[in-house]
């Protein structure tokens, strides 16, 4: 059995129930393993500020991986240790074609999310589930116009995220045509996190990529790390890692990859990976 020093873990669908709650059981196994040196981090397409702070604040994760890879910090006193966002020229092509349509759209920089007030009108209609609403409404800052922000600014982007709207026919409200729109964009990488959502980041920029820089930061390498995802945002730093291990609710393309499938993250998932892949001592 490899020696794991690292453990990255997604938050929706993996470290969360449905609830949106890390769990007794699995908190237990965070901290045993981290009592043992086991690093342990967020890897995540949220933002910084998206982080559950009110939950690991009993639990010894320091670092997190935000907004898959874009932006990496030391979570105490919000410390960035990397960011590779995408600039003004990139975005405002996206954008502009983007808010054009109907479609929900939140754009993360330094750590924040920001959506457009039509947007979050209309964060009702969004088919997530009850507790991913929730989080949204609490945690993205309305502004009037979102690409106004945008320019006036001066930061990068860390990550655009779309969801669609249900249509009666099962279909998603402009969701294929907007595939096919990004996926001709060579300067950025597309990845759905779940829900039928997309999420933008500069090309190149992968949780993989951020789980490397944020392994070699703490001392150690992908082949001494342990990495867990249910969702395509997931797939590279599962594939990477020394240890690969799909949730028991993933998809499909990640089971296939992965190393090691362990039960549903409303089956304590990550707390029963741990006990299986770190020996107490």
């Amino acid at each position: 059995m490899k020696e794991i020093k690292l453990i990255a873990l997604d938050l929706d669908g993996t470290l969360f129930n449905k609830d949106g709650i890390i769990t007794p059981m699995t908190k237990a196994e965070l901290n045993r393993a981290a009592a043992q040196g086991v690093k342990i981090v967020i890897s995540t397409g949220r933002p910084f500020n998206g982080l559950p702070f009110d939950q690991i604040k009993d639990t010894a994760i320091e670092y997190a991986l935000t907004t898959n890879g874009a932006s990496i910090y030391r979570i105490d006193g919000k410390e960035c240790l990397h960011e590779d966002g995408m600039d003004i020229a990139t975005v405002k092509p996206i954008m502009d074609w983007i808010l054009a349509r109907e479609i929900h759209i939140d754009i993360y920089t330094d750590g924040v999310g920001f959506t457009p007030i039509r947007c979050r009108e209309n964060i009702g209609r969004l088919d997530v589930p009850e507790s991913l609403r929730n989080y949204m409404i609490a945690t993205r800052t309305t502004v009037e116009d979102l690409m106004a922000y945008v320019n006036d600014c001066g930061k990068k982007i860390q990550k655009i995220n779309l969801n669609f709207y249900p249509q009666p026919d099962g279909t998603f409200l402009h969701r294929d045509e907007t595939l096919r729109f990004l996926k001709a964009n060579s300067e950025i990488e597309v990845v759905c996190g779940g829900f039928n959502n997309f999420e933008i980041s500069k090309a190149g920029v992968t949780k993989r990529e951020g789980l490397a820089i944020l392994a070699s930061y703490l001392g150690t390498d992908l082949e001494h790390t342990m990495a867990m995802g249910d969702s395509e945002n997931d797939f590279s730093m599962i594939n990477a890692a020394g240890v690969g291990v799909a949730m028991g609710n993933a998809s499909d393309d990640i089971k296939a990859i992965a190393d090691y499938i362990t039960t549903s993250n409303n089956e304590d998932g990550v707390g029963a990976a741990i006990r299986n892949f770190i020996p107490t001592l």
